[in-house]
């Protein structure tokens, strides 16, 4: 790793504020994982933006959090306290979809797991009041973005309320933070006034009485009691998460008190983002962390650059439609080639640029021309159940600055690795694109998200149906034989999402048996706060129409459907067995090609051998 001056990052300790002249910090920023100063970090990114405007930031990260001692660091900061868990939920990172302990951190110093606390950012914010009882403090990241109202928690299987609630913190930010963070900063600046509160977007607070102009959810009292009555309020916080008709929300927390939401920030332009990612990042690990192995995480992202943000797809599963928003912005071509300069600089790089992307690597613009003006479209979905007459369909620009950063002295190759939208692909006519993508910046294999096959599960995923993935997989087949190259599609799967039943599961593993596909991962649905599936998860219900839906909800069910995505590894042979007799299926139980698992009785040398291939990575 390139020697860095510890100067190069922001204070981590209190000799680094004297060196640097301050008397104190504007802000401490309290964060749930290691000092990364690399911008697909957002406590690099936030830190940087406050110290361009001139903010004093002194980071404290990964802090012992059993006293409130480490919190006295800095000393009392003359603003407040930021508070953010990191780039994910405390409780995802803890613990798997069967709640299982994980045993690594990768964003901790040498992967080591428990160094932060469960429910990170509510345990943080207690510590620093019992520091400092009457000091500002301001929460945010997704933790924050995903648990602003009243929430379903997986891991204590009821509905917590706001996390603004049980931190006691001043305000919640939620969403992108980059212009909120400033807005906030100077209010704070300026004494906290209660009257402007109300123009701080992206930023919820509580307050007495509800606001005259909020619309008014069901209170926390009523969706812990009613499922109904939960379901209704995620579907209206979720058609509001749009900052052009986007309307400010408050919700009863408990007797006396309302949490209020307002509208959500707009998305950066592009000039505002590529000033972000041009900001005096060193793109490393603070140097403490060398003699504990460094921090793992850094290493996924480390030559990799993020184009663009939000994301107009919308799967069901996915939190993004809450936390970044539906309509995309994008960086210029000159930013992202800027960036890969910096890249080739960098004393370790070997030539390759890992990926370019983000939460989806080819959307570079908005869906269409009026969701700048009219916001995205409420209760209609911009590519489900099929791409949008309107949706401007181009690769032009992205293949462009691709291009650029492919020519620079010293880059080999450059990769789009995953986030590729197939159907968005498929509507791509132009036949330069696709064959300059496969034969430039495909390493080998392109990962893409099906998810399912079952026209039941991709209902409820919002995905598209299976006959545009086929269409897909002939296209993107057809173009790499013409142009002479061996490369292969990562299919991502999931099990046991809400409206998958066992018949669904086995539907699906005959699509593999079919086409030879062996899933590189099969991931269990995993209930997390703010998606349209988890209400589906916890109600039972659509709550857009209000209709039933089933879920798998015992481990046992949950185990015997991923089992059936994983039917050619003996360790599963039993309960794929066992999932075919519950469905009646034992047809598909025997020998040939249109079996999924050999009979009990008989777990043949030759059974044996085909699990050594399954888990000999012959994927």
């Amino acid at each position: 790793m390139k020697k860095t001056q510890n100067l190069d990052f922001l204070p981590v300790c209190p000799e680094d504020v004297k060196k640097r002249g301050w008397d104190a910090p504007d802000f401490v920023y309290v964060v749930g994982e290691a000092y990364v100063d690399h911008p697909s970090f957002g406590h690099a990114i936030i830190s940087r933006v406050l110290e361009s405007a001139g903010y004093r930031v002194a980071m404290l990260c990964l802090p012992e959090w059993k006293s409130a001692e480490d919190f006295k660091r800095f000393g009392k900061p003359r603003l407040g306290f930021l508070v953010s868990s990191g780039v994910i939920d405390s409780m995802v990172n803890h613990y798997t979809a069967a709640k299982k302990r994980r045993h690594e951190d990768v964003y901790a110093p040498g992967g080591r797991a428990g160094m932060r606390p469960d429910r990170a950012l509510t345990v943080y914010s207690n510590r620093i009041h019992e520091a400092y009882p009457r000091v500002p403090v301001l929460i945010g990241g997704i933790e924050a973005s995903l648990r602003r109202f009243s929430h379903y928690d997986y891991w204590d299987d009821k509905v917590r309320r706001s996390v603004i609630v049980d931190s006691a913190a001043t305000l919640l930010m939620y969403g992108m933070g980059e212009r909120s963070i400033l807005e906030c900063a100077k209010w704070l600046e300026d004494g906290m006034p209660e009257s402007g509160l109300s123009a701080l977007r992206g930023v919820c607070y509580m307050a007495k009485e509800p606001p005259e102009d909020a619309v008014l959810l069901p209170s926390h009292s009523e969706t812990a009691a009613d499922k109904q009555a939960y379901a209704t309020a995620f579907v209206r916080e979720y058609n509001e998460q749009d900052p052009v008709r986007g309307k400010r929300l408050c919700q009863k927390q408990d007797e006396m008190r309302y949490i209020v939401q307002n509208p959500p920030q707009p998305p950066l332009t592009r000039e505002e983002m590529d000033k972000v990612y041009a900001l005096s990042y060193t793109r490393q690990y603070h140097p403490m962390y060398e003699p504990m192995g460094g921090v793992p995480a850094l290493s996924e992202v480390k030559f990799s650059i993020c184009a663009v943000r939000g994301c107009y797809g919308s799967c069901n599963f996915c939190a993004l439609t809450f936390h970044q928003g539906r309509i995309v912005t994008s960086r210029s071509e000159k930013s992202l080639v800027d960036e890969a300069k910096k890249l080739t600089e960098m004393p370790d790089f070997k030539g390759y640029i890992h990926d370019v992307g983000g939460p989806t690597a080819d959307f570079r613009q908005p869906a269409c021309d009026k969701q700048l003006k009219s916001g995205a479209c409420a209760n209609r979905q911009c590519l489900f159940p099929k791409i949008c007459s309107n949706v401007k369909v181009t690769h032009s620009e992205m293949m462009r600055a691709l291009g650029k950063m492919r020519a620079l002295p010293r880059v080999k190759k450059v990769f789009i690795r995953s986030g590729m939208r197939y159907d968005y692909m498929l509507a791509d006519k132009d036949e330069r694109f696709w064959e300059d993508f496969c034969k430039n910046y495909v390493s080998g294999q392109l990962k893409v998200a099906p998810e399912h096959i079952s026209p039941e599960v991709l209902d409820k995923m919002g995905k598209p149906p299976r006959e545009t993935y086929d269409r897909f997989v002939k296209k993107y087949t057809e173009v790499n034989a013409r142009l002479g190259l061996k490369q292969y599609l990562v299919p991502y799967l999931m099990s046991s999402h809400p409206g998958s039943r066992l018949e669904n599961a086995i539907e699906l593993a005959e699509y593999l048996r079919d086409t030879g596909f062996v899933p590189e991962q099969v991931q269990d649905f995993y209930p997390t706060p703010g998606t349209l599936s988890t209400c589906m998860y916890y109600t039972g219900l659509d709550p857009r129409n209000m209709q039933p839906v089933y879920v798998a909800k015992t481990q046992e069910e949950k185990e015997l459907q991923r089992a059936l995505l994983q039917f050619r590894d003996p360790r599963c042979f039993d309960m794929v067995r066992k999932a075919l007799r519950l469905a009646g299926r034992e047809d598909l139980i025997g020998f040939g090609k249109n079996k999924l698992v050999p009979p009990a009785r008989d777990y043949s040398h030759a059974a044996r051998a085909k699990g050594r291939a399954y888990s000999g990575k012959g994927r």
